[in-house]
């Protein structure tokens, strides 16, 4: 039995592009299986597969915060840590999780 196959013409940010592929090989997947899975979840969910939406806050990454900012969060960090305000990593991602299975409901 011959397979099948479409080509898909896209235009995409060259840095968005590589990015994604660098990840997508890390997990051993080509871009083409990439596109093909997520194709088919789109399938699979009759619309795309994820909620598209503006996060109300996000956390900053490192580049996008200033030394003094960074500083501030360690510190901050450290003073909860050392007044036992922290909670156990169980507990944390235990709600992580319930918060993103939450955002797709």
């Amino acid at each position: 039995m011959a397979i099948k196959s479409s080509n898909v013409t896209a235009r995409v940010e060259p840095e968005i592009k590589e990015q994604a592929e660098a990840i997508l090989a890390q997990l051993g997947i080509s871009a083409s299986s990439g596109i093909n899975m997520f194709y088919r979840q789109i399938i699979m969910w009759n619309g795309l597969p994820f909620r598209p939406s503006i996060p109300v806050s996000r956390p900053h990454s490192l580049e996008e915060m200033t030394e003094e900012e960074f500083d501030a969060k360690m510190a901050r960090g450290l003073a909860e840590a050392k007044a036992g305000e922290g909670i156990p990593t169980d507990d944390f991602f235990k709600s992580l999780r319930e918060e993103i299975l939450q955002s797709y409901v």
